[in-house]
């Protein structure tokens, strides 16, 4: 059943329709009957329809000068006294007649160009005014975020500052601008290696990389600063060190709005931490059944650092694979699956978005209704040039290209980050420029993946990738019920450089794989014949026999021992 009726007209002398047309059509999908009066319509005959039709809403536009849009602003106020029941009155319009009509104090809501296709959304669905700031209107959990502003994704970005005091009142004014959904909280090294141990933080490095936290009630502090505007979320990543103290000191301090821990990183293997390979691949699975188990989301923020380690794509693509098979056995119900695009940086567009839809088909074939699978995107770190208008440009064309896969969450990457953190008015501006993105690609875009090239390529990356998934649970199947959720085998693939990338040093003295970007793909690297090498090929030159595959998984370690 309808929500009831809503009219939409110019007001006046004003031929503008075009937002009224588009707000009509936002309501139509929220379940409201919808007419359009159109253009130049007197106040007298847009109130004879309404005291005829009765409608819920009524929305008028005027885009032309401020002082005959007042007028006739007022007339329409006078008017409407004689209504028995009285509409919701919208308003859409520029600025300038924004300013003056708000002196009336009639109009219910006015939209001025500066709000966007949510902000509608949001008042079709709840009655949410743009620019208020009523918490009540703002879901607190991330998937009832979601829900609630579907079709327009999430914006999110990073933000910490060497300050504390300086963050702290970069959130607030990040809040109060609107600009995003989820205040992604950068912490130093320091913080997260050793928040529980703090006679071990080093005083050279307090506040690189992020903002330093000293203690839970910091975290609170940090919290609280976002309690206004729209009332944004808050997440942060996992700690390198006490894993689970710090998980659980997250939740309780800045309701943290999901968890995100790699299988692989945090550790030796990166220098981010102390830990082994495979105690961080367990200290993952554990975390991921924590938080499944209390119904927070999940993040496996893992697929994008083997690309940024140049790792050819394949490997990315089987990465996220393994990520959402470990969330699920280890008991996550809702997942977000982040696909960083550009990396390598040299990839093509085309090539690049073949190598996500494979990521996301490998991920969501792993999607049940116990399952839940969230896109999430994000421009890649080494994409964005150090001339900040060159940057500005590349994000928003990241944007669009990510806008293929119809995302949940937008990971923004503020534009700034090739020199420096982002500050508030970066991340303001940087998600400003995405919102623009959006609104242009939202609705009726061109479908990039139905081309050719990116079908093509998507289906040979999803059979590398099985072969590779193939090979690894045929390999360890002797010492494993279930190989791509053992923390052992996982470790001992990237030990023996089943899983590998150039930039991972290996402590066995052999050379690193050679990958190239060939025809806008990144694709592993055959020096001597100088040509590309599938993973049959690949993995056939390891020399690993299934019986020595197999007795590999119980060393531990991270390329530790002999080549097998």
């Amino acid at each position: 059943m309808a929500k009831g009726l809503v009219i939409a007209a110019s007001l006046g002398n004003c031929v503008h329709v075009a937002g009224a047309v588009h707000f009509l059509n936002l309501a139509r999908d929220e379940g409201y009957a919808t007419l359009f009066l159109g253009p130049a319509v007197k106040p007298e005959d847009l109130l004879a329809r309404v005291r005829e039709l009765e409608p819920a809403i009524v929305s008028v536009g005027y885009r032309l000068t401020p002082e005959s849009g007042l007028a006739l602003a007022a007339e329409l106020m006078e008017r409407s006294r004689a209504l028995e029941k009285q509409p919701v009155w919208a308003l859409g319009c520029t600025r300038p007649v924004a300013e003056r009509a708000r002196e009336l104090g009639f109009f219910d809501v006015i939209f001025d160009g500066t709000d966007d296709i949510d902000d509608s959304i949001a008042f079709l669905r709840y009655g949410a005014i743009p620019g208020g700031g009523a918490q009540e209107y703002f879901a607190r959990g991330l998937t009832e975020r979601i829900a609630q502003k579907r079709p327009y994704p999430l914006l999110r970005h990073h933000f910490g500052l060497p300050s504390y005091d300086d963050t702290l009142r970069g959130i607030e004014t990040i809040a109060e601008s609107r600009a995003l959904d989820v205040i992604s909280l950068g912490i130093d090294q320091n913080t997260q290696q050793y928040f529980f141990r703090q006679e071990s933080r080093d005083g050279r490095l307090e506040g690189a990389g992020g903002v330093p936290v000293r203690s839970e009630d910091e975290f609170r502090r940090l919290r609280q600063a976002a309690r206004r505007g729209n009332f944004p979320l808050m997440r942060c990543y996992s700690g390198t060190a006490d894993v689970m103290r710090f998980g659980e000191m997250l939740l309780g301090a800045i309701d943290n709005a999901w968890c995100a821990a790699p299988l692989c990183w945090y550790n030796e293997l990166d220098g981010r931490g102390e830990r082994t390979l495979r105690e961080s691949v367990e200290d993952a699975q554990r975390l991921i059944a924590f938080h499944g188990g209390r119904g927070v989301p999940v993040e496996v923020n893992e697929p994008h650092h083997w690309g940024l380690r140049d790792a050819h794509d394949v490997i990315s693509v089987a990465m996220s694979y393994i990520s959402a098979y470990n969330a699920k056995k280890y008991g996550a119900r809702d997942y977000v699956s982040q696909y960083m695009f550009n990396i390598p940086n040299s990839l093509t567009f085309s090539m690049d978005l073949a190598k996500v839809m494979a990521q996301v088909s490998m991920t969501e074939s792993l999607a049940d209704s116990g399952f839940r699978v969230y896109r999430e995107v994000r421009a890649g770190l080494p994409f964005l040039s150090g001339d900040p208008n060159v940057a500005k440009g590349q994000l928003a064309a990241s944007t669009a290209l990510a806008m293929n896969i119809d995302p949940h969450i937008i990971h923004v990457v503020g534009y700034s980050e090739a020199e420096y953190a982002a500050t508030p008015e970066v991340v303001v501006e940087s998600c400003g420029i995405v919102r623009g993105v959006v609104r242009s690609t939202l609705f009726g875009n061109a479908d990039a993946t139905a081309d050719r090239r990116v079908t093509e390529r998507r289906a040979e990356l999803m059979r590398e990738a099985e072969y590779l998934l193939g090979f690894i649970d045929d390999a360890y199947s002797g010492v494993s019920s279930d190989p791509l959720g053992d923390a052992a085998v996982i470790a001992d693939c990237v030990k023996r450089g089943i899983l590998d990338a150039p930039h991972i040093v290996r402590r066995d003295g052999a050379d690193a794989p050679q990958t190239r970007v060939i025809d806008g793909k990144c694709v592993a690297w055959d020096p001597d014949a100088g040509a590309p090498v599938c993973e049959r090929e690949r993995l056939g030159r390891l020399g690993i026999s299934p019986d020595r595959r197999a007795r590999a998984a119980g060393s531990g370690g991270v390329r530790a021992g002999a080549a097998p």
